[in-house]
Parts: C-alpha cells; structure tokens; sequence
C-alpha cells in the first residue's frame, strides 16, 4: 500500500540564516537516498530568478534542483519527478499557474501516490484541502480554490500570535481563522515560523522550534478555544487520514 509522503514548512528562511537552514537535517532525512528535485517556482513573478536561487542553496546540501515548466517538458518532468519542491510566494498566483498549465491534476496524483511532498509557504497552503486560508492577497483569480488535500485540514503557515501592546485596529490572525471557521468545518493548523509538518502515511506529527514563541503550532477547530501543540505533536486526529 502507497505511503504518502508530505513535508511541508512554514517558511523557508528564518532570521539571518542561510535559506532552509533550519530545515536542512530534516529535508534531507526526508528525502532519503533522493538528491535531486523538482523545484515548482510559481508562486513568484521571476520563475528563473526563484529557481536559480533555491538551486544554490540547496545545492551546498547536494541537492540538484530542476525547475518544472508550465508546458509538455513541464508534464514529462513531473511524471519522472522523484520528488517535488513547492516554493513559497503568492499562493493564489501558484495555484492559478499550475491549474492554467495543466499541471495541478497530475501532481496531486502522484503526491497522493506516494511521490515525496516538499512545500514551505505558499507550497505547504498547496497542500491542503483548500487554499483559503492563505495569507495572500488574490493577486489572480484563480478557478476555483480546490488544492491537492495531501493531508486533512487547513494550513495557515507564518501564524502569528497578537501582540497585547498593539494598537492596529484591523483583525488577529485568530479572528481571521475564526471567521473561516464560521463557513468551514475543516479544522485549521496555524503554523509558526521555524516549524514544519511532516506526514509519512497515517502520521502526522509536528517538528521545529518557533522563532516567534510558543508551541510550533495552534489548532483551530470550529467548536471549543484554540490549542497549543508542541514540536513531536500527531495532527492525525485533525481529520481522516485514509489507511496509507
């Protein structure tokens, strides 16, 4: 039986640090003997400048990093792709990028056949049920909000908590996950910077250190107040996760 394999960051850089470096150990113990991916740049305007990037950081790991195209080059990367990489940025410009190149289907197919998951912000929202719980602005329309349900419940990756002192005015983090609770039954992981989660098959646990305080996320669900969950946490009580 397949085992889904999902790693998804909040954020791929943390407070003067190398890009990923928080995450370096626990990429490459995720990706095992795999050393080269598939980098899926959409979510930014310069696909080749984001690529170019992300290929040299990620090449002091030894990684070889291939930037997937939104054309039939693009389409017979992903059917051999031995993994994927979804980078951060627009998470509505992602998801409209790969829905216009008929790209969003087939990767959805082969992540939940077992192909090895990599996303971190707008990448780590991808995998969700939805992606309405991004903090993006929608830059682009996109045809529907429908993402790649690689794991149960929403994402809200960079969660921030409420600084008592503040004088804004506009609404919390919380109060915006809150509202979405009140049209959507799915429960919603806001995840802090630094931290990561990471499926391989029916578990779902949480790892990392938040750089902003506090456990590495907080649970939303539609009936009771929010729930701290420390780094080692499951999150497979967070929906069905299926028998692989």
């Amino acid at each position: 039986m397949t085992r889904r394999r999902v790693l998804l960051f909040s954020n791929s850089t943390n407070p003067e640090a190398r890009y990923l470096a928080h995450g370096a150990a626990e990429l490459l113990d995720f990706l095992g003997p795999v050393r080269r991916l598939l980098f899926v740049p959409f979510a930014l305007h310069d696909r080749a400048a984001y690529a170019a990037k992300v290929a040299g950081a990620l090449g002091e790991l030894g990684i070889e990093l291939q930037a997937l195209t939104a054309d039939a080059a693009g389409a017979r990367a992903l059917a051999g792709a031995e993994a994927v990489f979804v980078g951060g940025g627009n998470t509505f410009r992602l998801l409209r990028a790969l829905q216009d190149s008929a790209l969003l289907a087939p990767l959805r197919e082969r992540a939940l056949a077992g192909l090895p998951y990599v996303g971190s912000s707008a990448g780590s929202n991808l995998a969700g049920p939805t992606i309405k719980t991004t903090n993006d602005m929608p830059i682009v329309f996109p045809h529907g909000f429908e993402a790649l349900g690689l794991v149960p419940f929403q994402l809200n990756p960079h969660y921030l908590d409420a600084e008592p002192a503040s004088r804004h005015m506009g609404e919390t983090r919380e109060e915006r996950l809150r509202e979405f609770l009140e049209e959507n039954s799915r429960p919603v992981v806001g995840l802090r910077e630094g931290c990561w989660i990471r499926r391989e098959g029916a578990a779902i646990t949480l790892g990392g250190v938040s750089t902003t305080g506090g456990a590495a996320a907080r649970v939303f669900r539609r009936a009771g107040e929010p729930e701290e969950r420390p780094s080692g946490a499951s999150l497979a009580d967070l929906g069905d996760v299926g028998s692989d």
